[in-house]
């Protein structure tokens, strides 16, 4: 099939349309990823210049900053990029799913399901019978996992009406966000003053003190889920024009809308299972690829490159703009907080006109 206007590039049965505009966008984003992660790598108490962070990388270096580079803020920078690509994509799937700007995973709550599972591991642990124990053994990536898991089945189940409504969806997830926000709230009341020092600093998105433990469950993820969401992707495009559209186009429905789901929780759970939950990512991300690709729906591909430059960048101004670093989920924050308020207007003018 080809789009009229468009060349389309072929091989064998597979046929692509070129987009350029698209290619100029992840080219873009590319290289500010890069730069941002370099600038980020350099920075800090003890700097490093861009041509020695250049040779440790390349295998080079004086054992010193070999280490402050591969073991202290290496890993910290690659988290940031790759829980920010995860998020992004994560969000560009549930609001491609729900045909709604709102509807991603920390509006919705499945970041908050991640969240609230992982604080109870952090704060109760193996102290509470049964349950407890069970989260507990099996860590915290896991569990934050099964909480996003079981919350967007919840979630799923509750807006479901003979199909799923944007607008319901977004209701249902709001409701379950702030009940679940109580529960965290009440297990930080409960905890020991260290337990709920760590739970809070994990709530606000921190990348400080990341290690490689960190970084290889976000990388799993994304080699496993971001491959499939792009496979998946010719289902969103059909899901746009509604149910009825979608089936008369031979796409299972709920086979599709079930698997995407999958993808965008995995991908939330896990990247909020390694650095917290960092706010507006999922958010801000792939509406912003949106209108720079131009396209219809939020595009993977640009949201998971935008996603992660916009995280590192976040990461640069959280640990180099202040005189003590702070949080990354409080800059992404800031950033995103003013876009919800304009979403929330767009949205209220929509429906009365």
């Amino acid at each position: 099939m080809t789009v009229p206007g468009r060349p389309a590039l072929r091989g064998g049965r597979l046929s692509v349309v070129w987009r350029p505009r698209t290619v100029v966008v992840l080219v873009g984003a590319a290289l500010l990823l890069f730069a941002a992660f370099v600038i980020d790598i350099a920075r800090g108490d003890f700097p490093i210049s861009v041509s020695e962070v250049a040779a440790v990388l390349l295998g080079g270096g004086e054992s010193g900053q070999r280490f402050i580079v591969l073991e202290l803020r290496l890993p910290q920078t690659l988290t940031g990029a790759l829980v920010g690509g995860a998020l992004a994509v994560s969000g560009a799937i549930t609001q491609a799913i729900a045909r709604n700007p709102l509807a991603s995973p920390d509006i919705i709550g499945i970041t908050m399901g991640a969240s609230a599972t992982a604080v109870f591991v952090i704060v109760l642990g193996g102290g509470f019978g049964a349950l407890g124990g069970f989260l507990a053994s099996v860590g915290l990536p896991v569990a934050a996992l099964l909480g996003g898991l079981l919350t967007a089945a919840v979630i799923y189940g509750l807006a479901w009406r003979r199909g799923i409504s944007g607008f319901r969806l977004v209701l249902v997830g709001i409701g379950i966000n702030a009940m679940l926000l109580a529960v965290v709230q009440w297990l930080l009341v409960v905890a020991e003053l260290y337990e709920a020092a760590q739970a809070t600093v994990w709530l606000n998105g921190s990348l400080n003190g990341r290690g490689w433990e960190h970084v290889v469950p976000v990388a799993a993820a994304l080699v496993l889920l971001v491959p499939a969401a792009l496979v998946l992707a010719h289902s969103l495009g059909a899901l746009q024009f509604g149910d009825d559209t979608a089936r008369g186009l031979g796409i299972r429905v709920d086979r599709a809308r079930t698997l995407l789901l999958l993808v965008a929780v995995g991908l939330a759970a896990v990247a909020t299972s390694s650095a917290g939950p960092v706010a507006f990512v999922a958010l801000v991300v792939p509406q912003i690829a949106q209108r720079l690709v131009g396209a219809a729906r939020p595009p993977i591909a640009a949201s998971l490159v935008v996603g992660a430059a916009l995280t590192v960048v976040a990461d640069v101004i959280a640990r180099t703009a202040f005189p003590s670093p702070l949080p990354v989920g409080i800059i992404t924050a800031v950033i995103g907080a003013p876009y919800l308020l304009h979403l929330l207007v767009r949205q209220s003018r929509e429906a009365r006109a």
